[in-house]
């Protein structure tokens, strides 16, 4: 384990000096739309956002009334109208604290040693993108929780974090900001999420649309830097921040209500116009009881 914790943290400074040799520098303060919390070298895992709020001086919102991801309002634009989206899809959006999640995972092909790999060098290591390796590992399903990280003057959300542990393993699947962005290639708001690494994060801007359906799909897909899709920054220790834009990364999200009363989600990740990753969700309400409601 020692040895595999030596060439992971070798493969962590791989691919930030490949971030810092290809990529460009930004600004994060004229640049919002890739800003975002930057991770610990050590790792990430379910503290993370404890810590943050703590170094930023926020109150940390977990319990009590509801917490979503975002609003559909807040994604209003050219060519997207949020009154389209389904009721339900909405309403998982806005209330997703109200939801329990469960998840399948699907490696294709000639990509699983590529997973198992991923999984051994980084994402076990880091508690952080922790992608399910079989369809056991998701067997005792998955905890999903919604943080708000609070200004404790104003109450205003400064950020939404989805945390989710496999049940089984007890290992971080996910942490992850939720927000809109405006980016200079795309005419209307997109979806962002920022997941911290060590030095850095990885940033995904997703543009949405609608279904006749009522379906809501969101896209990372670009052409070029500025447009939306899969960034990398990374920080040195003087505070240049580096950017690079990763176009052969693709990734789409389907998310539509299934006529039973849950919501459901297909997932695919792609590079190079081959799908390497499936994910597939099933979102149901979670059974309201006195003490999980304001009071």
């Amino acid at each position: 384990m020692r040895g595999y914790r030596r060439r992971g943290a070798l493969a962590d400074l791989v691919t930030q000096q490949w971030v810092r040799w290809t990529g460009r520098n930004i600004d994060p303060a004229r640049t919002s739309w890739l800003s975002g919390p930057i991770g610990d070298p050590s790792g990430i895992g379910r503290d993370f956002f404890i810590g943050l709020a703590s170094s930023e001086g926020l109150q940390v919102r977990r319990s009590g009334g509801t917490r979503g991801l975002l609003a559909m309002k807040q994604l209003r634009g050219p060519g997207f109208d949020p009154a389209e989206v389904a009721p339900a899809v909405r309403d998982f959006y806005e209330h997703t604290s109200d939801f329990e999640l469960d998840s399948w995972a699907e490696w294709c092909g000639v990509f699983r040693p590529f997973g198992w790999l991923l999984t051994v060098m980084f994402s076990r290591r880091l508690q952080q993108l922790n992608m399910p390796l079989r369809p056991l590992d998701t067997s005792g399903g998955t905890v999903s929780e919604i943080i708000h990280l609070q200004d404790p003057a104003s109450g205003e959300v400064m950020y939404t974090a989805w945390l989710r542990e496999l049940r089984r393993t007890g290992n971080v699947l996910y942490a992850g900001c939720y927000s809109t962005a405006g980016v200079p290639g795309y005419q209307s708001p997109c979806v962002k999420v920022v997941f911290p690494l060590p030095n850095g994060n990885a940033i995904v801007l997703l543009r949405p649309s609608v279904g006749e359906d009522g379906a809501l799909t969101i896209l990372s897909s670009g052409r070029r830097f500025g447009d939306p899709g899969f960034y990398f920054t990374v920080r040195d220790p003087e505070g240049t921040v580096r950017a690079r834009y990763v176009r052969t990364m693709r990734e789409k999200i389907r998310v539509y209500a299934d006529g039973n009363g849950a919501v459901r989600a297909d997932h695919t990740l792609a590079i190079w116009g081959t799908v390497f990753l499936r994910l597939h969700y099933k979102c149901t309400r979670r059974q309201q009881t006195p003490a999980s409601q304001d009071g």
